[in-house]
């Protein structure tokens, strides 16, 4: 019987690709599509996909279609409903969507154990760690490795950021990906996202995180042994990889990926510049404060990052809006959904205002 496979967000990056390796294997099958504003006619036709919904809530598409898995690759804070309804209803969850997880962790945990659903991240950084981590004693690892890019302006002071443009910062050098997670990467607040999604995942304390610049993108990251070992998962940066292993785990099916040759491959690691690119250390405070601070540093993220591309913020008011949103408040913990959309929406409200008063 083949795995019935919702698509969530069916025409963004991640969308694309797994449509790929939905059709290279017969034993998946789409069975819903999901769009936030995209016409879906054309891409339902030429999948022969019935069930589609454009906007809205992405959960009315799920009770109608009964997905066996959600890849829920949904931007922003709109992938949190799917995610509680996923593990709610013991689905599997295709994880892309890291801001519900860093916006509802406690939630989503709390979901998972209630309901039975179960989490394969799709990320690349997280896939790996998955991969390294699987079927390992917990107590046996020392801490994991998440590894950056660095993106477009690795290298950068701060004083050199202060003009970057738009365009400037959606040149990625490694991966191709949709605007606002592109210039996530570029601000490092993706690594900061992470951190905050490793967390939850793999149930670790923040001072067993860590994050490297690997400019190439070929360690996706690496986990350290109590006995010295240092294990790491390697390959392109292809997304079609972790989409594959989300969307077929725990088998393994063949890719059009080619393997990775190592004649010549040099890795070569750095720390990441905390004060050119603040974002990082800000995400990880969001973290270790807890409550509804994770949130509030996403949703004040999200609205500086859509200002910056529509041209109404500088790059460095990113970090400067999101520092100022945490500060605001001492976001205590969102005891439900309810609780959490309302620190949602104050922390967005917060960071309008704050652009405002510049």
């Amino acid at each position: 019987m083949s795995r019935r496979v919702a698509l969530l967000g069916a025409t963004g990056s991640i969308g694309r690709q797994a449509i790929e390796v939905v059709a290279a294997n017969p034993e998946l099958e789409v069975c819903a599509l999901q769009s936030g504003s995209t016409p879906l006619a054309a891409l339902a036709a030429e999948l022969d996909v019935a069930e589609v919904q454009v906007g809205g809530d992405p959960v009315r598409l799920l009770e109608r279609t009964s997905p066996d898995v959600v890849l829920n690759a949904v931007v922003g804070f709109a992938g949190v409903r799917a995610t509680l309804w996923s593990l709610e209803n013991g689905r599997t969850l295709a994880l892309a969507n890291k801001e519900s997880l860093v916006a509802a962790g406690e939630l989503a945990i709390d979901a998972a154990t209630r309901g039975g659903g179960t989490i394969i991240p799709v990320d690349s950084e997280h896939s790996a760690l998955h991969q390294c981590l699987e079927g390992r004693d917990p107590a046996s690892v020392a801490s994991v490795v998440l590894t950056a890019s660095g993106g477009p302006f690795r290298g950068r002071s701060q004083a050199d950021l202060v003009s970057v443009t738009p365009d400037e910062a959606l040149a990625h050098p490694t991966w191709t990906m949709g605007p606002k997670i592109t210039i996530d990467s570029a601000t490092l607040a993706n690594k900061g996202l992470e951190v905050i999604e490793a967390h939850w995942l793999f149930d670790l304390p923040y001072d067993r995180i860590e994050v490297i610049v690997h400019p190439t993108s070929v360690v996706h990251s690496l986990v350290r042994l109590n006995d010295g070992a240092l294990l790491a998962h390697l390959g392109h940066p292809d997304m079609r990889v972790p989409i594959s292993y989300a969307l077929n785990h725990p088998r393994r099916v063949e890719t059009p990926v080619a393997p990775l040759a190592l004649e010549g491959l040099s890795l070569a690691f750095e720390a990441p510049d905390l004060v050119a690119f603040p974002m990082l250390a800000l995400a990880r405070q969001a973290g270790i404060t807890g409550g509804t601070a994770p949130c509030a540093y996403n949703a004040a993220n999200e609205i500086a990052v859509a200002l910056f591309l529509a041209g109404r913020i500088r790059f460095l008011d990113i970090p400067a809006t999101v520092e100022n949103v945490l500060m605001h408040a001492d976001w205590p913990a969102a005891r439900d959904l309810g609780e959490l959309e309302l620190a949602d929406a104050q922390a967005r409200r917060l960071a309008e205002s704050e652009v405002e008063r510049r």
